[in-house]
Parts: structure tokens; sequence; C-alpha cells
């Protein structure tokens, strides 16, 4: 931060105390200096580990969440967890036009996916649980504020076993169900009004509704595409790949998104499924 001179061991800068290894900022190249998360020249956020990320289970399941190319910092957030043959993916998108929609999609993603686990293995059926999980996760976002100041994110969480796929959605994040030789289909409708304003989210501004639920029980083998509008938006039927893992074919989508503007964060959760 000083520019002076450190050995090659150092942690620290001697003459400033400035961290070495600590992130700079992509506006100014200035540094957080008091842990705030933004720069202390600009006022920008920083950088942080959650620029991009991905996860990948044992069974195959994977996802992949990243910054883009023109946003300052990531506010989507994922969660995916299994249990025995069930896998739950929860995706969220902060709403960029409130603060800390980064928070908001954190809180909401991992609630929303250890609820539905825990409504399963309580008893509850899909639609019981995707319902709870959703509420849950409005109420957890809604303690963050106050409507004049209100994080706020979409949320979108499928359950996937052999046999059965239940979705469920707040917002304009999206489902598709990709079959391994048919069309992609669009399996969730965006809570949308003209010009694409938002008409559901969950945060202490939102009114009180439940999520859409949808549950169908796939024909042939494929894969469960749950993503926030920083890749659907890109989407056309010759994005989607036909071949490799759901890790590479996540990757693969990332690439397509970062490649067609890539103006937004981009999350991709895929889940393998199928019949039973």
């Amino acid at each position: 931060m000083c520019d002076s001179p450190v050995q090659r061991d150092h942690s620290f800068c001697e003459n400033c105390g400035h961290e070495l290894a600590a992130a700079t900022c992509t506006a100014c190249g200035g540094f957080d200096t008091d842990g705030s998360g933004y720069c202390s020249q600009c006022g920008q956020s920083m950088p942080s580990g959650r620029d991009h990320l991905e996860i990948e289970l044992d069974d195959g399941a994977a996802g992949i969440t990243d910054r883009g190319l023109r946003r300052r910092r990531n506010e989507d957030a994922m969660a995916l967890v299994s249990s025995d043959k069930l896998v739950i993916g929860v995706v969220c998108d902060g709403v960029a036009t409130s603060p800390r929609g980064d928070e908001a999609a954190i809180s909401a993603s991992e609630l929303g996916a250890a609820k539905l686990l825990e409504e399963l293995a309580a008893g509850a059926t899909h639609h019981e649980a995707t319902v709870r999980a959703c509420r849950v996760s409005a109420a957890a976002v809604a303690a963050m504020g106050v409507p004049d100041d209100a994080p706020a994110c979409t949320y979108v969480s499928a359950i996937v076993e052999p046999g059965t796929i239940t979705i469920g959605w707040i917002g304009d994040s999206r489902a598709y169900w990709l079959p391994e030789s048919a069309p992609a289909v669009l399996l969730s409708q965006d809570d949308v009004a003209s010009h694409g304003v938002l008409t559901s989210w969950l945060g202490a501004d939102a009114d009180v509704v439940d999520a859409h639920v949808h549950t169908f029980a796939p024909e042939s083998p494929g894969l469960l595409l749950a993503c926030s509008d920083g890749l659907w938006e890109y989407l056309t039927r010759e994005a989607f790949p036909q071949s490799g893992t759901p890790l590479e074919r996540a990757r693969d989508l990332l690439r397509h998104a970062l490649a067609s503007g890539g103006r937004d964060n981009v999350t991709i959760v895929l889940i393998p499924g199928g019949p039973a």
C-alpha cells in the first residue's frame, strides 16, 4: 500500500502494516484498511472469495456462482446438499436495487436448503417442505432490515430424487429440465410485470407470498438446472451443453454467459435426475 520494499517471506509490510496477501480494489487498486469490505480510497466494495465458487457432490450434482464481468461483487448465492438418494439445490439472487443483497441471498439459500432437508427427514411432502423452507428463508431476510432499508433476493429451490422433481420459486430465478435427448423445458414462471420489474421477492419490503410449487415426474434421464438471470438471459437452445459431467456443463454454461456479455452475476446448479 505504501510501496515500501518487503521480504519474500513477510506477510505484512513493516512500514505501514498492510497485509501483503489482501485483495486490491478492482476500481482503484486501493485496500480495505478497516475490515469493512469496502475500499478505503474510493469506497467501492472489495473482491472476495465469493467472486467465483464451485461445488461438486459425490453423486455428481454441481454448482457454480460467479461475479460476472461487470458487477463489483457477487450478490448471488447457492446451496447444494444431498442425503441418501435425495439432492437439494437452492439459488438466490440479491436484488440489485436493495442494500446488502449478497447477505440476503446467502442467508436465504443456506436456510432454505437446511429447512428442506429437515422437513423431508421429518416426513413432509415435497410440496409442504418447499413452502415451509421458503417461508423460513423469507422470514430471515425480512428480519435483516426495515422497509426503507431492506435487503432482498429472489429464490428458487429444487428437490430431486429418482422419479420425482419438485421446484419452488419466488422472483425471476429459474428452473429448467434438461432431458438427454430433447430440448430444455422451462419449469418456472417469472414473477415480473412489464419491462421485467419484479413483483415478488424475499425482503422486509415484500408482501407475504408463498413459493410457487411445481412437481413433475421425468420420463427420461436428464439434469435439473436452477439458475439466476445472469445465465438465463443469455440462454438459447444451442447454449445447453450436451455432454460432460454436471460440473463440466456448468462451466460451459458459465463460459457462454461471460462470452455473451456477463453483465450480471451468474449462478448455475445442475442436479442429475430421471425416472424411478
